[in-house]
């Protein structure tokens, strides 16, 4: 398998699974200790992570090392799933946000 393939593998696996933990790329970041920045490259596919850091990501999703590198054969299925994932998680945070807005909005 080509270098390139792989990146992308394991990049779009870390995304589906961060997602599906509803992590945001901050969270997901921070528990594994890198930065945000390093996290966007690695899902992008531009960066590969040394062993250390793919442990630290792997502990912080609570799974198993290999599923980062299991080609699914279905890209499209797993897009759908981390664009419902995505809407739902951005849903969830713009209600909280409004919630917390209106209880601080009626104070002033």
């Amino acid at each position: 398998m080509e270098e390139d393939k792989l990146k992308g593998i394991l990049g779009k696996n870390i995304k589906f699974f961060r997602l599906r933990r509803q992590f945001s790329q901050a969270d997901l970041a921070e528990k594994a200790n890198i930065s945000i920045t390093f996290l966007s490259n690695i899902e992008r596919g531009n960066n590969y992570p040394q062993a250390g850091t793919l442990c630290s990501i792997v502990d912080a999703l609570g799974i198993e090392a290999w599923e980062l590198f299991r080609e699914t054969g279905n890209f499209n299925e797993q897009n759908a799933i981390i664009n419902r994932i995505s809407s739902d998680y951005k849903k969830q945070v713009n209600i909280a946000l409004e919630t917390v807005h209106k209880k601080y909005s009626n104070k002033s």
